[in-house]
């Protein structure tokens, strides 16, 4: 397993100027970007779409993970693969068959993940959780970027790294949703790999905002 690695949200990016934006998280040495998709109805709010991402692809090397917030995400698989991201990441909770997208996923070349809302039980995961490239807690409900992390989320976060190392399974741990310079420890303390971030790294200066993550990882 790899180390724990800061994951910036484009959601929360200053849209006029996409293109700096994520430059800035690159210089900063962030691998990864975090792509929202939400359509209004999974999730409450509406935020992009293939057309975006297939933009900025030509933005230097980052990682592209899509997190599919929408009905039925079985729909638009090919259309992302196109835009150019690297992993998809669907919801349980909105798939019709969660391992037949999964598999098709894998047959398009891209990683695949799965993830689950709050209130979602990890057992809905069980059969499926070796077949994955991450899986996705989700430390808010789905909806609008800024929401303030959920109490006591790490005990889930806990449970799952415990059931993964019980099964042999080394499958990274995303975390979403409030993360900060209060919560990122947290997570990471509980089994996170992924800390996705977006106001905590896009309100301010990201490079600075991204150093003080890392920085809030290391015990005192």
């Amino acid at each position: 397993m790899q180390g724990v690695e800061i994951v910036p949200s484009l959601l929360s990016a200053d849209f006029s100027q996409l293109g700096r934006e994520l430059r800035s998280v690159e210089r900063a040495g962030c691998r990864r970007l975090h792509l929202d998709i939400m359509d209004g109805r999974f999730a409450a709010h509406i935020t992009f779409g293939a057309p975006v991402i297939a933009s900025i692809r030509k933005v230097g090397r980052l990682f592209f993970q899509a997190h599919l917030m929408v009905e039925r995400p079985e729909r638009h698989l090919t259309d992302f693969a196109a835009a150019g991201v690297n992993c998809i990441i669907v919801h349980e909770e909105a798939c019709s068959n969660t391992a037949k997208t999964i598999r098709r996923i894998k047959r398009l070349g891209l990683d695949a993940g799965v993830a689950l809302r709050p209130k979602t039980p990890l057992k809905r995961i069980a059969g499926i959780a070796g077949c994955v490239d991450i899986i996705l807690i989700m430390t808010v409900e789905p909806g609008s970027s800024g929401q303030a992390f959920i109490p006591g989320s790490e005990k889930k976060i806990r449970r799952l790294k415990a059931f993964l190392d019980k099964e042999g399974l080394d499958v990274p741990i995303g975390v979403d949703g409030g993360i900060n310079i209060h919560t990122a420890a947290r997570v990471k303390e509980a089994g996170a790999t992924y800390l996705i971030a977006g106001s905590a790294v896009f309100r301010g200066q990201a490079g600075k905002n991204i150093r003080a993550l890392y920085r809030s990882l290391k015990p005192c």
